[in-house]
């Protein structure tokens, strides 16, 4: 067996609104943990971009922590050129508030927040691909299959890993 360069993304994104409050979701990072230890167990080389999480990295693998989606992308892209394996296992934020304010929003009884779609970061690190092999994974309410059957073909994406969420499952991990 040759020793493959992996590089897993885990853990959620926190898009920030001011200084001490941001946008996040439940991810807390346990299934690119897992497939790091995985991988570490079978003796590859490995790079845990990592979110914000309680959970203790793997012995021996390379860690880069991000905090919002445009942090991880510029750290993925950098990362990427030197891979094998690409897990995009991290739950990156859809939105971002349209603007952060700079001092911490006082309250206010109707305080309306805008948000902006955040960029694709598989749209830009597709295009840089050359013998990688990528996959994606993705949380679905409904129509699972569909959903992951569109995000695997649109993305590019040579795999994917569909998760449902309902009332009785937790995708999210336990951590």
């Amino acid at each position: 067996m040759s020793i493959k360069r992996i590089l897993i993304t885990a853990g959620p994104t926190q898009e920030m609104i001011d200084p001490v409050r941001f946008i996040s979701n439940f991810s807390t990072g346990e299934m690119g943990y897992r497939i790091a230890e995985a991988a570490k167990r079978q003796g590859h080389q490995v790079t845990l971009l990592t979110g914000p999480t309680f959970i203790q990295p793997p012995k021996n693998v390379k860690v880069i922590p991000f905090q919002s989606g445009t942090d991880l992308s510029q750290k993925l892209i950098r990362e990427f050129k030197k891979t094998d394996y690409l897990f995009m296992s991290a739950a990156i934020s859809d939105y971002a508030p349209a603007s952060v304010a700079r001092k911490k929003i006082k309250r206010d009884l109707h305080l309306n927040l805008k948000l902006k779609a955040t960029p694709d970061i598989l749209k830009k690190l597709i295009p840089l691909k050359k013998k990688q092999i990528v996959v994606g994974f993705c949380l679905e309410t409904e129509n699972l299959e569909k959903h992951a059957t569109r995000k695997l073909r649109e993305k590019k994406l040579d795999y994917i890993v569909g998760n449902f969420l309902s009332p009785r499952s937790n995708p999210f991990g336990a951590g």
